[in-house]
């Protein structure tokens, strides 16, 4: 009974200094959670589409060079259109724009 005893009392000491300390880390990650840097995503390009395609834009949404040859743009659509088919979930408007950019981009590359 006596051994029953003081465990629970070394248990219930042992659980409060952990909550003190955590307590103290918590404090300390507050005070200096303003240093740390916000996420940048700036190699996501940012803002909606154009009305009317251009190199750039094509080139952006496939994730190639402007330049790049047909085999490249076709190896990059087919990449990205498994990823965001229409029939396993993906958004039909962005099929749209990824096959528009394909075509564009398939039109004006070399062969």
């Amino acid at each position: 009974m006596t051994t029953t005893i003081i465990l629970t009392g070394l248990g219930i000491a042992g659980a409060a200094y952990l909550g003190r300390m955590a307590m103290q880390a918590g404090k300390i990650v507050e005070q200096n959670a303003h240093k740390i840097p916000k996420p940048s995503f700036s190699s996501y390009y940012r803002g909606g589409f154009d009305p009317k395609i251009s190199k750039r834009e094509a080139s952006l949404i496939l994730g190639v060079s402007p330049s790049a040859s047909r085999s490249k743009v076709r190896d990059a659509h087919r990449r990205i259109m498994i990823l965001n088919h229409p029939d396993k979930g993906g958004s039909p408007y962005l099929a749209a724009k990824i096959n528009e950019a394909k075509e564009y981009l398939e039109s004006s590359a070399r062969k």
